[in-house]
C-alpha cells in the first residue's frame, strides 16, 4: 500500500498534509513542532518546561505532551487546530480576534483545551555560533499577539477574582499621558513592580504559553547535527521575565522590553476596570518611539541564562529520527523558503 504524506501523529488537523499547500514554511513551522511533540510523547521524551517561582526566579521543570495538549497527542479525540481563534482567551480583548499558532481541541466535546504559541528557533543563533555548544543558544522573537495572549491567560486566572488583581496592580501614581514615554518612564519601576506582584501570586497557576522547538545545526553550516531536535515550553510567567532585564530607568525613554510591561499592565488595569482591554488600540497608541512589527527580540547570547541546559547542549532527538516525524515523502512537498525547511529539502538521506 502506498503511504501517505503526514505529520506523525495528527490523525485530525485543520491541515491536509496530502495537498502541497500545507507544506509551506508558515504552516510547517507550527505543524511540525506539533508532530515533534507527539513523538517525543510516544517516546516518553518531555519537553523542557520554563516556569517561575514565588520570587520570579525562572527554573526548569519538564512537561508531558498530555500536559502540554491537555489531551494524548495520540488520542483519536485530539485535533489540531491550526491558526485558530482560542476562545478561553478572545472574551478578554475587543476588536480584532487574533489568531493563535496552535489551539488543540477535543473531537467528541468540541472543548478548545490549550493555546501555544509556537517559535521554530534555530540553535545556534548568529550571536552564539562562535562558541562552543554549552553556550549555543536561540534568538526569539515576540509578536505583539503573543503579549496579548499573555494578558489575556492572566485575565482568565483572575476572572473570578476581579478585585484580587485590582488590588495587586493598584499603587501606580497617576499618570495623564500614557502614550507620552517622558510621562511614563519615571514611573515605569513602580509598574514593573506591581506586574511582578501578580506573577509571584499566580506563579502555582501559571500556564503553558510558547512551544519552542530546537534545531541544531553543526555551527552555522547547512547542516544537521547528529543531536539536533528538542522542545522547550515557556510558561506565560516565563515569558515576563525575559522582558525584566534589570536595566537603567531612563526618566524620558522607554525600550521595548520596558513597553512590553507597560503594554501587560495596561490590558490589565483595563481588564479589571471594564471587564475587557482594547488590545489593538493598547499597542498602537503606546509605542513609545519604537514600530509595533515586533514587541521584542532576544537574541541567543540573551536566551542563554534561561535556556541552558544539557537538552539545550544535546537535543534529545537525533536527525535519523526526522523520517518518523515527517511521513510518507512530505518533505518532498516542503519549499525550501527558510533555512530548516532547506536543509531538510536538500538532505535526502535523512528519509531514505
Amino acid at each position: 500500500m502506498e503511504s501517505v504524506a503526514g505529520l506523525f501523529g495528527q490523525k485530525h488537523a485543520s491541515r491536509d498534509y496530502t495537498k502541497a499547500q500545507y507544506w509551506g514554511k508558515n504552516q510547517f513551522n507550527s505543524s511540525f513542532p506539533a508532530s515533534l511533540v507527539a513523538y517525543m510523547s510516544s517516546k516518553g521524551i518531555k519537553p523542557v518546561y520554563l516556569k517561575t517561582d514565588k520570587g520570579n526566579a525562572l527554573y526548569h521543570d519538564y512537561i508531558s505532551g498530555a500536559e502540554l495538549f491537555r489531551i494524548d497527542p495520540l488520542s483519536d479525540n485530539a485535533f489540531y487546530n491550526f491558526e485558530a481563534g482560542y476562545s478561553a482567551y478572545e472574551k478578554f480583548y475587543t476588536g480584532d480576534r487574533e489568531k493563535i499558532d496552535l489551539v488543540m481541541m477535543d473531537r467528541t466535546t468540541g472543548e478548545n483545551l490549550c493555546g501555544l504559541e509556537v517559535k521554530l528557533t534555530a540553535l545556534p543563533d548568529n550571536t552564539t555560533k562562535r562558541f562552543g555548544e554549552d553556550k549555543y543558544s536561540c534568538e526569539i522573537v515576540m509578536r505583539p499577539p503573543t503579549i496579548c495572549f499573555l494578558a489575556c491567560s492572566i485575565c482568565a486566572n483572575y476572572e473570578n477574582d476581579t478585585e484580587r488583581l485590582r488590588k495587586l496592580i493598584a499603587g501606580i501614581p497617576k499618570i495623564a499621558h500614557w502614550e507620552t514615554a517622558e510621562e511614563v518612564a519615571p514611573h515605569y519601576k513602580a509598574i514593573e513592580k506591581v506586574v511582578l506582584a501578580v506573577a509571584s501570586d499566580m506563579s502555582d497557576s501559571q500556564m503553558p504559553l510558547i512551544l519552542q522547538p530546537v534545531w541544531k545545526t553543526v555551527k552555522d553550516k547547512m547542516q544537521l547535527s547528529d543531536d539536533c531536535l528538542d522542545v522547550f515550553v515557556w510558561s506565560n510567567l516565563a515569558v515576563l521575565q525575559m522582558c525584566v532585564k534589570g536595566e537603567e530607568n531612563s526618566l524620558t525613554e522607554l525600550s521595548r522590553f520596558q513597553r512590553t510591561i507597560v503594554w501587560i499592565y495596561k490590558m490589565l488595569f483595563d481588564f479589571c476596570a471594564y471587564g475587557t482591554f482594547d488590545y489593538v488600540e493598547i499597542i498602537k497608541n503606546h509605542s513609545y518611539g519604537n514600530a509595533n512589527d515586533k514587541a521584542f527580540a532576544v537574541s541567543g547570547i540573551q536566551t542563554h541564562r534561561f535556556l541552558s541546559c544539557d537538552e539545550l547542549t544535546h537535543p534529545r532527538i537525533r536527525k535519523d529520527e526526522i523520517k518518523n516525524i515527517i511521513l510518507g515523502g512530505g518533505q518532498n512537498m516542503l519549499s525550501p523558503e527558510r533555512r530548516f525547511d532547506a536543509v531538510l529539502f536538500y538532505s535526502p538521506e535523512l528519509f531514505e
